[in-house]
């Protein structure tokens, strides 16, 4: 049987953010969100799964859920540019799997994703940013014997996020952000300080954003059932359905109730 493979190339990331009210895992609307790290007991440990749509605010929880809790957040991306930097056996693998234009196999990611939770920096555990992305690579990743701790779905409607999204403005040559509705321009498309045109990203045009939304309800979405039906057994993660509205204070207090 071939190897089950996912797309897996190092390309430039595409950033998938909230609006500037929400970008920054430090701060709020109302300033800075103190987020005090916990005190770790030398048997415990905090291995995470974090689930949701482009824009459903998951970058911002995983900064706070990193911070509080000690431990690295992860990414398949940046663990095979790590790799291939480091000229690791499985690094130069991959390396030549994707000169020759092919895919990544889900058992290397696997063997590599192993190889990086080896590492001390993930002694009290870490937070999964972008895998597994399917059942198949959620079920090898289980075979491997990798512990999950908690799987934390961020849900959000979809029209919400197309909110989100598709308000956004931007100002090319600083990189400032607006938004249409939440934090609009004191003019309409011009930017504040300069009073140039603000334009909007080709990633966060409405059409964009719902094709990534339906890649999302194809590929990944059916993790969140079977990590619910996972959840009923004994030894298997912690699946918990966080609603990603609200302030950005409500939210993490939501996400650190569900990993207590």
């Amino acid at each position: 049987m071939p190897p089950r493979c996912a797309v897996y190339r190092v390309q430039p990331f595409v950033a998938w953010r909230q609006t500037r009210i929400f970008d920054s895992p430090s701060t709020s609307r109302n300033g800075p969100l103190a987020i005090t790290p916990s005190k770790k007991l030398e048997d415990s440990s905090m291995r995470v799964i974090l689930l949701g749509a482009p824009g459903a605010g998951k970058g911002t929880q995983a900064g706070f859920i990193t911070k509080k809790f000690g431990i690295p957040q992860i990414s398949t991306g940046d663990m095979l540019r790590a790799a291939v930097k480091a000229g690791t056996e499985l690094g130069l693998k991959a390396k030549s799997v994707m000169d020759a234009g092919g895919l990544v196999s889900d058992d290397l990611i696997i063997n590599l994703v192993k190889e990086r939770i080896a590492q001390p920096d993930c002694a009290n555990g870490f937070l999964f940013d972008g895998f597994p992305r399917t059942i198949p690579q959620a079920e090898a990743l289980k075979e491997a014997g990798v512990r999950i701790d908690n799987v934390i779905e961020i849900a959000v409607d979809d029209e919400e996020i197309v909110g989100r999204i598709a308000g956004r403005r931007v100002h090319p040559a600083s990189g400032r952000v607006y938004h249409t509705e939440h934090n609009p321009p004191k003019v309409a498309g011009k930017d504040d300080e300069t009073g140039e045109e603000l334009i909007q990203r080709e990633d966060d045009k409405e059409e964009t954003v719902r094709h990534r939304l339906s890649v999302y309800h194809a590929q990944t979405k059916p993790l969140v059932d079977f990590y619910q039906s996972l959840a009923a057994a004994e030894g298997t993660p912690k699946y918990s359905r966080i609603e990603g509205v609200g302030s950005v204070e409500e939210i993490t207090a939501k996400v650190f109730a569900a990993l207590s």
